[in-house]
């Protein structure tokens, strides 16, 4: 299947999405207008979701577990295999050289563990 890469206005990916607090922001976000086109549990399940879909999502969330030692390796990969995808990153690491790594990576955004729903609205509507 053929992936077109023009991303859809409004859609989101969620992805390494373990967290219950981010189903109350999930349900909150489709209220407001967005779509989901998947949850995934994983980077890697998540590559693999996008690889099926025809139309991109304009945004992925990317809850980030640097317990991980392959999360920033996967993040990566996502990035150079979907450029155009706007990457938002959901993590509870706050510190300079995290945002330095994630700026070079290609994450446009940063929310922290405890960012209710309009913090993630506003993030999307910024990138």
């Amino acid at each position: 299947m053929e992936t077109i890469n023009t991303p859809e206005k409004n859609s989101l990916a969620l992805i390494n999405d373990k967290s219950p607090v981010l189903d109350f922001i999930c349900k909150d976000l489709i209220a407001s207008g967005f779509e989901i086109l998947f949850r995934s549990e994983n980077i890697t399940n998540g590559l693999s979701q996008l690889s099926t879909l025809k139309k991109l999502p304009k945004t992925a969330i990317i809850d980030l577990d640097f317990y991980d030692e392959n999360v920033l390796e996967q993040l990566q990969e996502l990035k150079a295999k979907y450029p155009t995808i706007r990457l938002i990153a959901h993590s509870d690491i706050d510190d300079i050289e995290t945002a330095k790594i994630l700026s070079e990576i290609g994450v446009e955004s940063h929310l922290l563990i405890g960012s209710d729903a309009d913090d993630f609205k506003r993030a999307i509507e910024k990138v």
